[in-house]
């Protein structure tokens, strides 16, 4: 039987190997566990080429003169094409009077910033370059408006968060969708179409649920 100097020398020389396999478990987790992502970069701030806008006409029987385009991309916003279905939308589908880009741009940012951890704000068409038809030679079912640039179309959040146009008001978050509503008749559209089957429900006259629109909301402004 070992004692004394023996037994602590004894002791320490089969400790010895358990250390060293502990030290190589814990290296081999520590390599195991994946750095923290880096976050996304955020968009840069879209560039606008900012002039004073005329709608001449209808919304249904006009034209645009010296519209402004909306950029394909922000910080609190991303464009939606519906016809093929992704983003970004094209450029001659997404120009407006500088009143209506001003107006959707203020409510993406008041939107992004009261819901930080909400997908950006979808928007999609608005008008042509010149304003005129844009009915279904244009692709899907066209619009009966979307003719002057006071008009534009921006689709309810998604309440899987993903940053893509639901198709049916079943796929939306109804209590974001309902907020983005409150803010642009908060910031003056003098109408806001709704789908009939999203519940969303605002001022009679100027809310007012259309059919065809229970993925998105269809904003307008006065000239």
């Amino acid at each position: 039987m070992l004692t004394g100097a023996a037994a602590l020398a004894a002791a320490s020389a089969l400790a010895l190997p358990a250390c060293g396999l502990q030290q190589r478990l814990d290296a081999r987790l520590t390599e195991a566990v994946p750095p923290p992502a880096e976050p996304a970069p955020k968009p840069p701030e879209p560039r606008i080429a900012w002039r004073r806008s005329q709608a001449v006409g209808d919304y249904a029987a006009g034209r645009l003169v010296r519209g402004v385009r909306l950029p394909s991309e922000g910080e609190h916003f991303f464009t939606w094409d519906p016809v093929l279905r992704r983003s970004p939308n094209r450029a001659w589908r997404r120009w407006g009077t500088d009143g209506l880009v001003r107006l959707v741009l203020r409510v993406a940012r008041e939107h992004g910033a009261a819901n930080p951890d909400a997908p950006r704000m979808s928007i999609g068409d608005l008008s042509r370059p010149r304003g005129g038809d844009f009915g279904p030679q244009f692709g899907y079912i066209g619009h009966a408006s979307h003719q002057n640039g006071l008009d534009a179309d921006v689709y309810y959040p998604r309440a899987d968060g993903r940053e893509r146009a639901p198709r049916w008001a079943s796929q939306i978050d109804p209590r974001l969708s309902q907020q983005l509503v409150d803010r642009f008749v908060a910031a003056g559209a003098v109408t806001v179409f709704v789908g009939p089957n999203t519940g969303l429900t605002g001022p009679p006259g100027v809310v007012v649920p259309l059919v065809n629109h229970d993925n998105h909301l269809h904003v307008r402004i006065a000239p």
